[in-house]
């Protein structure tokens, strides 16, 4: 598939419906066609593999043509300016989401930018940091413990941003760090305890939701190797 051919079908597809649905949910209805996500997964697979064709995508700025540049991008191709310069771009935590966990962090810098965006003060770029790690925790599987241990400082340091879209990627990224093994585990509970006695509404929801989970029977059984 071209350019040209894709950017027509994802038009041709729009549902106003599901934009107004989109919305509700918090993702930016501003050029967006409603199309949905296994749709343009769809797609993905007919399109191929495309650094080029997901360059252009991206630059065209509709929502539904950034997310296939994230699904057929090659991750040996994406350079560090480029992932700068679309984390720039974030306005919707879907799209946010779906770039750092179906792309960016298949790429050499991720465990880099993990920690460098969640310093940043912008919204989308301070939770692009923490989905990162959220990621890493699933899909690097040859990372050493160190390369997980080095964030919780980080998810302890911003456990008061109270911004939903932010607080809710911090909360993410420690649960994952906590489901790896049981080595993280015992530090991600010990880091939550300590979030949990921080005075910040925030901190103590995000506390309280992983240890929850983490301390749970379905979590237990799975780093036990119980299924």
């Amino acid at each position: 598939m071209q350019y040209d051919e894709i950017i027509r079908k994802i038009k041709s597809m729009a549902n106003p419906e599901n934009v107004a649905g989109m919305a509700r949910f918090g993702i930016n209805p501003a050029n967006t066609y409603g199309v949905s996500v296994p749709i343009l997964r769809k797609m993905a697979r007919e399109a191929g593999r495309n650094h080029e064709l997901a360059l252009a995508l991206w630059a065209s700025g509709i929502h539904e043509a950034r997310l296939l540049a994230c699904f057929i991008d090659r991750p040996d191709m994406v350079t560090e300016a480029q992932m700068e310069g679309w984390v720039k771009d974030f306005d919707s935590w879907d799209i946010c989401d779906q770039c750092c966990s179906n792309l960016f962090d298949r790429t050499p810098v991720a465990h880099e930018k993990a920690v460098t965006w969640c310093d940043r003060e912008e919204e989308f770029v301070r939770r692009a940091g923490f989905v990162l790690m959220a990621a890493l925790s699933v899909h690097d599987k040859k990372a050493p413990n160190e390369a997980f241990s080095r964030f919780l400082p980080l998810i302890k340091k911003y456990a008061t941003d109270e911004r939903n879209f932010v607080k809710k990627a911090v909360n993410w990224a420690l649960r994952q760090i906590g489901k790896r093994n049981p080595n993280l585990n015992e530090m991600a509970i010990k880091t939550a305890e300590e979030i949990k006695q921080i005075d910040s509404k925030s901190a103590r929801w995000i506390a309280s939701d992983a240890i929850r989970e983490l301390t749970g029977e379905k979590v237990r059984r799975k780093l036990a190797g119980v299924k």
